[in-house]
């Protein structure tokens, strides 16, 4: 299968306090691809370093086949993006901006355009100026979508809107993806929204690469442990133990990779198995980020 993105030792540097050092993502093309990651984790500054807004210091980036910043005008006619921050002409109309923005892409669905308009409740002779932040926002989703794009970049596209205007985005990008094979890499700190859309998920806190995995390993695969006579150095385990916690005569264990048949390994190693806890997609992202700190901590 070939990636629609693709990056390689990829280092930027932001002032002194904030780095990306060393990314490497790989985004399968077809994908529904989540960057999850708190806010100033550095999502932004690596979407803008994906499309040739920033140079970084070194690494190498590929999207659709074809290199950053080299081929940027073939990459971007191929590419719908929706900012995290609006840049519509304010003055315009909702029609002229439409008109527009299909003047740079011969890919652009003026029916399309107009179906999702009327989806979204948005007249053709409101000033931009006067819509909503929710009306904005489907805006840029709309533009984006009409262009029928091989690869779709989403910098929190829902962020700040309330859950009417949310539901109709989310549904707009299920409904625009499911005509076709568009590659959708959307980046969000809200879990639970990439866990009903996204088959892969990338996890980024300050600059680094948590757990690159398919959004069905990471809801089913981390779990809590409660573990009796716990070895003293857990070596040769099935699994990846993310952290070690006693309680009561016994240790909490949170791991990665879990599966029912790995008990028998805790067996072999004359510990007791009392209880395997579930966790939600936001406690196992929590885990995960709160190991990932240790060592800088």
């Amino acid at each position: 299968m070939n990636n629609a993105i693709e990056t390689h030792d990829l280092a930027y540097r932001a002032g002194k306090h904030f780095e990306i050092a060393g990314l490497g993502l790989t985004v399968r093309e077809g994908s529904m691809y989540g960057f999850l990651g708190p806010n100033g984790s550095g999502k932004t500054t690596t979407i803008r370093l994906l499309l040739g807004m920033l140079r970084p210091r070194r690494g190498t980036i590929s999207m659709l086949g074809r290199s950053v910043p080299r081929d940027m005008p073939e990459i971007l006619g191929e590419t719908g993006y929706v900012p995290e921050r609006p840049h519509l002409y304010p003055y315009l109309t909702v029609s002229e901006a439409t008109r527009l923005h299909a003047a740079f892409y011969r890919s652009f669905d003026a029916a399309y355009a107009a179906d999702l308009q009327r989806r979204f409740g948005l007249r053709a002779d409101h000033r931009i100026s006067h819509l909503s932040k929710g009306e904005v926002g489907k805006l840029h989703v709309l533009l984006a979508l009409a262009q029928r794009p091989r690869l779709l970049i989403l910098d929190e596209p829902t962020d700040g809107l309330d859950p009417v205007v949310r539901r109709d985005v989310l549904a707009a990008l299920v409904d625009f993806c499911s005509q076709g094979t568009t590659t959708v890499f959307i980046s969000s700190h809200l879990v639970h929204e990439l866990e009903r859309i996204c088959d892969w998920i990338g996890i980024l806190d300050e600059g680094n690469l948590v757990a690159e995995l398919p959004m069905a390993e990471f809801k089913n695969g981390i779990k809590r442990l409660r573990v009796v006579r716990a070895p003293a150095v857990v070596t040769g385990a099935p699994f990846v133990v993310l952290s070690r916690e006693p309680s009561d005569g016994e240790q909490t264990w949170v791991v990665r990779g879990w599966e029912p048949r790995m008990a028998e390994w805790l067996s072999t190693a004359n510990a007791e198995l009392r209880e395997v806890v579930d966790l939600d997609l936001e406690e196992g992202f929590v885990e995960l980020l709160r190991v990932s700190r240790v060592p800088a901590a």
